[in-house]
């Protein structure tokens, strides 16, 4: 493991955003002509997103102690 960044749920996160159910998803929250179809998929929206966030604080966290463990083994 060479670096921090959580690359694999990120690249995770924009697949699942640029696929035909995300850009639906995001249409209907953002740029639908319907207020009622807003209202719905807006929150359906902001729980994705918070849950795409949070495996991305999850895996960053992992590498973190992970490199953190492997440093220290190193040294010692």
């Amino acid at each position: 493991m060479r670096t921090r960044w959580p690359w694999i749920a990120m690249l995770l996160s924009i697949i699942v955003l640029v696929s035909p159910i995300g850009t639906e998803v995001l249409q209907g929250a953002f740029f639908s002509g319907e207020q009622l179809s807003r209202n719905i998929a807006q929150p359906v929206a902001f729980i994705g997103f918070a849950i795409l966030i949070s495996i991305c604080i999850i895996e960053w966290l992992v590498r973190s102690i992970v490199s953190k463990r492997r440093a220290r083994g190193a040294t010692g």
